[in-house]
C-alpha cells in the first residue's frame, strides 16, 4: 500500500504544478489583452461596432430574401417580439 500511495502523492503534486502553471499562463494572456485594449482603445470601439452594424445589416438581407416578411412587414415585428418573449420567458425559468 506504501508505493501506490506515494504514487498518488506524486500525481497530485504534479497536477497542482500543471495547475499553477496554467494559471499563470492565463494570467500572462489576460494582461496582454488587457494592455492591447488600453493602449487602442478607439481601434476595439470600431472593430467592434463594425462588426454589430455587419450583423444588423446581413440579418437585414436575410430577412429581405424571405418573401412571406417581404410581402408582410408587419410579421417582423410579431416575430421579432415573439422571440424576445420566449428568450426572456427562457432565461428567467433558467435563472
Amino acid at each position: 500500500m506504501g508505493i501506490i500511495q506515494e504514487q498518488g502523492l506524486k500525481v497530485e503534486a504534479e497536477m497542482k504544478k500543471l495547475e499553477e502553471m496554467g494559471g499563470s499562463v492565463s494570467g500572462r494572456f489576460k494582461n496582454l489583452r488587457n494592455s492591447a485594449f488600453t493602449r487602442f482603445p478607439m481601434l476595439f470601439v470600431l472593430l467592434t461596432s463594425f462588426g454589430l452594424v455587419a450583423t444588423f445589416y446581413g440579418f437585414e438581407k436575410v430577412i429581405d430574401q424571405i418573401p412571406y416578411f417581404t410581402e408582410n412587414p408587419h410579421m417582423i415585428l410579431v416575430t421579432g417580439v415573439s422571440i424576445l418573449l420566449f428568450t426572456g420567458a427562457l432565461y428567467k425559468k433558467l435563472s
